[in-house]
């Protein structure tokens, strides 16, 4: 035992010596002690004799036996006995045997509680298995009271419960509200019932319940156009409810396929972005609008478009253009550069049969082109096809000589049902491709070996290629060009394709460490990923949305943020939903396009219109764009807000002039344009009887000046009014309509001798004559429109504003006669026809000039006063001849153009 130095043999001690019962021969006069195997136990131990005739003896420790230094001790120990007297002479010894002692415990050590206090956190209104675990160890060395039998919670009416491995869990779900922390007392007891010598404290708070995700997600995001760079989620943080996580990755999308082609261009059309890039020019259109002149395409199905752009779409069958042979010549050579839009599948078309996933049988050519090489008699050929997520292009430098090259690359943007424009770039054997204004390189660029070669002829095919026009391309097309010559340089192709709005990291010098940001070269993905949290937090709130565009396009942008976790335990990770919001870019201030310095009135003499060069419509013409907004002053009761305006740089796009009223006769009038400066700023013109359109990039005023307005001889009319219009970006802003009236001045000195004018005046005299003609000319009917001569249009421009004058006299005259009862005279009755050519006379100087009785400009609202004050007073008329003007008819008045 423990603490005691009496060892208890089993079985006990004997020593027997056959010499018995001779004294001292067969006498056990004592025990040896040596040690054991490993040197252990003889000097704590020795052997006594008890009898020496029966040989009994004991084993005892010499000091008492510790069982916590050491359990188990083994020995020898050797009986000796008397030898043949008192001396012990010729003593004889046995043999050896083995003493092993095991140590029994005393239950001497109480439980110790490796910590004194426990602490732990768990969420409300959960149950859960193990909040925390508590430990106690006792120093006694047997099993028996050194284990930990149970523990015991000796507070009472706590929430809690204790097992026998010191687990700790909850028996009711816990509110933070009515209680936040819970502290109590636990105790141990080891299997020999002896209770801890100090109790241990267990505190648990109570936390809030606690939601794993994003806080404080805004579902709508709203940017103003021309506000630069906006944070898409300033106050946005990760709430993972103390889970530990060793990975977090997010990923923001912005859905932009529903805008144009696939994000915020610039608005104006292909051809004017190319010209405001720089691009080199001479592209020709493969797929232009279907015209007379283009008829390739009238028989292709087309589809409505968000931009001025035509969008052509291809069944992989029957849809097929055919590029005729003249527009194919002036595409020929080995450096040119091939451009497109291209969207695989698009709307409508369905997988053939045997391009199904996974079918390889047929590739989809886009374009395929056999053209003759300059003046030599050799052809060259090259293709542009899809399969499946790989383009190819296949070229052939001379189809009698020389191998093809196929060069390959593969790209998610060829399959992913997205808009996406390809730039191709051929300088044999260079060839460079950008998608969306990124360049790819080659994924593999190869011998193609021996092909059948393609007829020798020339041959141009869009959606299909020659032969019979295998592998029809499926999907839809816009803005196919081909430009031979150098290649467009990488910044003018980023700069004509590149999208104006996108996702962006705000400032990457803030980034914590062990982040990645990751934008795709569109722009409408971004990845960030990170270990810590804090950091990732920090980070996410720098995600922004930028729009270099003054005035972007207005609607809705879709967002999407999606999160994945993981945990050092995988089972219990948390996951998290994918949140959706949306971007509304809200509708920018309309520019004011305002064109001013015209008219209302244009007056010239007639012989300068009637000139080779004409008469310019807008020779002051000016174009002011700007933008309304409205201003807040610091003291609002000494300063109330005003509506003011900024200036802002304009590219208008189209403008156009439009005569009101018939249209333009060819045979007697035209607008002229300088079409030399047309080509040189790269406009083009559509000039018709109706209408002139200009339309391009930047249609300056002086182009608008240089509009000229042109007669043939003797087609002077009264009057022509046109009316001026602009708009930029595609027509989605306008300017004022401008109209103008032109107003043609005829001199009577000119045309008429005063002989001839004596010899007229006993025409205009005598009544047989009818009252239109004057000195021989014919007056035209109201109702006509053509153009009549000089002096009698002047002549007729004066007589209506004096018969105005005498209708309202007449009138006045006929209510009078009317008052007086007169009912006899047939003149006056209501209703009548006739007037009393006696009490209306028109005195008129002939050899007046008109201009300087109506001035420069003829203001036709004016004359009535003018004619009224030549009534009033006819004593200062110093004219000597009259001229005498009767009206048949009440409907019969000239009608003013």
């Amino acid at each position: 035992m423990e603490n005691d130095n009496t060892v208890l043999l089993n079985p006990p001690l004997f020593a027997l010596d056959k010499d018995a019962p001779l004294h001292y021969a067969g006498e056990i006069c004592g025990f040896r002690v040596h040690s054991g195997t490993a040197g252990s136990g003889a000097p704590q131990f020795e052997a006594v004799v008890l009898d020496r005739s029966t040989g009994e003896g004991l084993v005892r420790s010499k000091e008492p036996l510790d069982c916590e230094s050491q359990r188990e001790h083994s020995f020898t120990i050797q009986a000796y006995d008397c030898g043949e007297g008192p001396d012990g002479v010729n003593s004889k010894k046995s043999h050896k045997a083995t003493v092993h002692v095991r140590v029994n415990d005393v239950n001497e050590f109480s439980p110790v509680f490796v910590e004194r206090r426990y602490e732990a956190s768990v969420p409300e209104g959960r149950l859960f298995d193990r909040i925390v675990r508590v430990e106690a160890l006792d120093a006694d060395c047997s099993p028996q009271y050194s284990q930990i039998c149970f523990y015991d919670i000796i507070t009472p009416n706590v929430p809690f419960a204790i097992d026998n491995d010191g687990n700790i869990k909850n028996t009711e779900p816990l509110d933070s509200k009515r209680q936040r922390v819970h502290s109590f007392w636990v105790t141990a007891f080891d299997c020999g019932k002896n209770r801890a010598q100090a109790d241990a404290q267990v505190i648990v708070t109570v936390k809030p319940s606690c939601k794993p995700g994003w806080i404080g997600w805004s579902k709508r995001v709203e940017y103003t156009p021309g506000s630069g760079s906006i944070p898409l989620f300033p106050s946005l943080h990760l709430e993972t409810c103390e889970e530990t996580v060793w990975n977090i990755q997010a990923t923001v999308e912005l859905q932009t396929g529903h805008i144009g082609k696939g994000c915020d261009r610039d608005s104006y059309s292909d051809r004017s972005v190319r010209r405001l890039c720089g691009a080199v020019r001479g592209e020709v259109d493969l797929l232009p609008p279907p015209s007379p002149a283009a008829n390739w395409t009238s028989a292709l199905p087309t589809l409505p478009s968000s931009d001025s752009s035509l969008v052509f779409s291809f069944n992989g069958s029957s849809h097929v253009a055919v590029v005729p042979d003249s527009v194919a010549a002036a595409v020929s050579g080995d450096h040119f550069t091939l451009q497109l839009w291209m969207r695989r599948g698009g709307a409508n078309t369905q997988p053939a049969p045997n391009q199904v996933r996974g079918n390889r049988r047929e590739e989809e050519y886009i374009v395929c082109s056999t053209v003759r090489n300059g003046r030599y008699d050799s052809y060259s050929h090259y293709s542009l096809s899809v399969h499946g997520c790989r383009l190819s292009l296949f070229y052939w430098p001379d189809v009698a000589a020389a191998r093809p090259v196929k060069f390959l690359w593969k790209l998610e943007q060829v399959c992913d049902s997205e808009w996406h424009h390809l730039s191709l770039s051929v300088q044999f054997p260079s060839v460079t491709l950008y998608v969306d204004g990124v360049t790819f390189d080659p994924a593999l660029i190869h011998d193609s070996g021996a092909v059948p070669n393609p007829a020798p002829r020339q041959r141009l095919v869009i959606g299909a290629c020659w032969g019979r026009y295998v592998g029809g391309y499926r999907g839809l097309l816009s803005g196919v060009t081909v430009r031979p010559g150098s290649v467009e340089p990488h910044s003018v192709v980023e700069c004509l394709y590149a999208c104006r709005e996108g996702l962006d990291f705000g400032d990457l010098e803030t980034l914590g460490s062990g982040m990645k940001v990751h934008v795709n070269p569109s722009q409408s993905v971004l990845v960030l990923e990170g270990d810590d949290i804090e950091s990732f937090n920090r980070a996410v709130q720098q995600v922004t949305y930028r729009n270099s565009l003054r005035f972007a396009t207005p609607g809705v942008r879709p967002l999407k943020l999606t999160t994945s976790l993981r945990c050092f335990s995988e089972e219990g990770c948390l996951s998290l939903k994918p949140l959706e919001g949306y971007l509304v870019v809200l509708q920018p201030d309309a520019p004011q396009i305002s064109l001013s310095g015209v008219g209302p009135h244009l007056a010239r003499p007639a012989p300068e219109f009637e000139g080779p060069r004409g008469v310019p419509l807008f020779p002051e013409l000016r174009i002011v764009c700007s933008v309304a907004f409205l201003f807040f002053s610091l003291d609002p009761l000494i300063f109330p807000p005003a509506l003011m305006s900024d200036a802002v740089a304009h590219t208008l796009d189209g403008c156009e002039v439009q005569p009101l009223g018939e249209e333009l006769n060819p045979e007697r009038e035209e607008l002229l344009v300088d079409m030399e400066s047309l080509r040189e700023k790269g406009l083009d013109i559509i000039n018709t009887t109706a209408y002139i359109a200009i339309t391009g990039t930047a249609v300056e005023w002086d182009i608008l000046r240089s509009i000229r307005y042109r007669l043939a001889k003797g087609s002077a009319r009264f009057e022509r009014r046109f009316r001026l219009s602009c708009s930029e970006m595609n027509g989605r802003y306008t300017s004022n309509e401008l109209t103008l009236e032109v107003n043609f001045l005829h001199s009577l000195d000119s045309l008429y001798h005063p002989s001839h004018l004596l010899a007229s005046q006993q025409q205009f005299l005598h009544p047989s004559h009818h009252s239109g003609e004057l000195g021989g000319h014919t007056l035209p009917s109201p109702h006509r429109n053509s153009v009549v001569p000089g002096a009698a249009t002047v002549i007729i421009m004066v007589c209506v504003g004096f018969l105005v004058v005498m209708v309202i006299l007449g009138v006045f005259r006929i209510r009078s006669i009317h008052r007086r009862g007169d009912g006899t005279r047939n003149g006056a009755k209501e209703g009548s026809g006739q007037w009393d050519d006696s009490a209306l006379t028109i005195i008129v100087n002939p050899m007046e000039s008109y201009e300087s009785r109506m001035g420069a400009t003829v203001d036709t609202e004016g004359e009535g006063e003018e004619d009224e004050e030549g009534v009033d007073s006819p004593g200062d008329a110093s004219d000597d001849q009259r001229i005498i003007i009767k009206k048949e008819g009440r409907d019969s008045a000239p009608r003013r153009y």
